[in-house]
């Protein structure tokens, strides 16, 4: 389900998304849990990869261990964000190693906003589509159910910010993505499900 379109979408009907920038952490960088040095699952199992193989011209900005930018970044991201433009979307799905580490769900909340405008506004005629990461489950790294919350919370918390914003939006926990044993990283049938749950949220 996508909701809060604007922009362009309201102004030329939809648009044909061929271009997406994809900025997120290891589940979208696509690292593969099972290895010992950071490595990734082969592109073809990556959910962006899948995107490519499905005709999407996808730029993956992920990065393992992303939390969402401060402000003091915003503009190395703003620039990353230009670099590449034009572009028809920017998908932003950060969020997980904030709360990991310790941040409120208003908080996490507080900084996608401020990050959200500044991706906006390195990319103004760019439709930005924000993703929530799927709610955790108790594994390695998730062990207390304040966590697992927490991570289900934050996907209430993001549908209210991009209403509020005017953007698109996606909630990931409606899409059943299998974890892998440390509660928070995709399996490879994770990355099939996440793959065709934002394909279909695309207009």
């Amino acid at each position: 389900m996508v909701s809060g379109k604007k922009g362009i979408y309201e102004e030329n009907g939809g648009v044909n998304v061929k271009r997406i920038v994809c900025i997120g952490d290891s589940n979208t960088y696509g690292y593969d849990p099972r290895s010992f040095a950071g490595t990734r699952y082969p592109e073809g199992v990556r959910w962006t990869g899948l995107l490519k193989a499905a005709g999407f011209e996808v730029i993956n900005l992920g990065q393992n261990g992303l939390c969402i930018p401060p402000k003091v970044q915003f503009r190395l991201f703003q620039n990353m964000i230009r670099s590449y433009m034009p572009a028809d979307m920017i998908i932003v799905m950060l969020g997980s190693n904030d709360l990991l580490n310790g941040s409120t769900v208003s908080e996490a909340t507080e900084k996608m906003s401020a990050f959200l405008a500044a991706c906006e506004e390195a990319a103004p005629d760019s439709a930005l589509l924000l993703v929530a990461p799927p709610p955790m489950q108790v594994g390695e790294w998730v062990q207390t159910k304040e966590l697992i919350e927490k991570s289900r919370e934050l996907g209430n918390a993001y549908r209210v910010l991009a209403e509020r914003q005017g953007i698109l939006f996606a909630d990931s926990g409606q899409w059943e993505i299998p974890l892998t044993y440390d509660g928070v990283h995709f399996t490879e049938e994770g990355h099939q499900r996440f793959a065709s749950g934002i394909a279909a949220a695309l207009p």
